[in-house]
């Protein structure tokens, strides 16, 4: 194992195993995307449009296109393309929970105390 080792892209690599995605993926600031050049951070048009923007429809299709492609993400994209990943869907799921505060839970999904 090479914990503490730094890979051939710069990045410390370790196992991961006391680290959440966002600590792991260093362009990661925790409320938004920075540009891993240090710039001042990506234009807000390819970052996708404000989910408060969205009609509900659009909000679903977006989330589900996000949950789609979650596991190759995951396993296979760029940090920079998690970061982006993980704060998009972040920000939808955000917006709509604040849409649906009651929505209906199913009994079936709940699990004893």
């Amino acid at each position: 194992m090479m914990t503490g080792s730094v890979r051939e892209d710069g990045f410390a690599s370790s196992d991961g195993a006391d680290m959440s995605p966002e600590q792991r993926v260093p362009e990661w600031g925790g409320d938004e995307l920075a540009d891993p050049a240090g710039g001042p951070g990506l234009d807000g048009d390819l970052l996708g449009i404000d989910p408060t923007e969205l009609t509900d429809e659009d909000l679903i299709r977006e989330m589900h296109s996000l949950h789609r492609t979650r596991l190759d993400t995951l396993r296979h994209a760029a940090d920079s393309a998690l970061a982006n990943h993980l704060r998009r869907t972040a920000e939808l799921e955000t917006e709509y929970l604040a849409r649906h505060p009651g929505r209906e839970v199913d009994p079936s999904r709940l699990r004893d105390a």
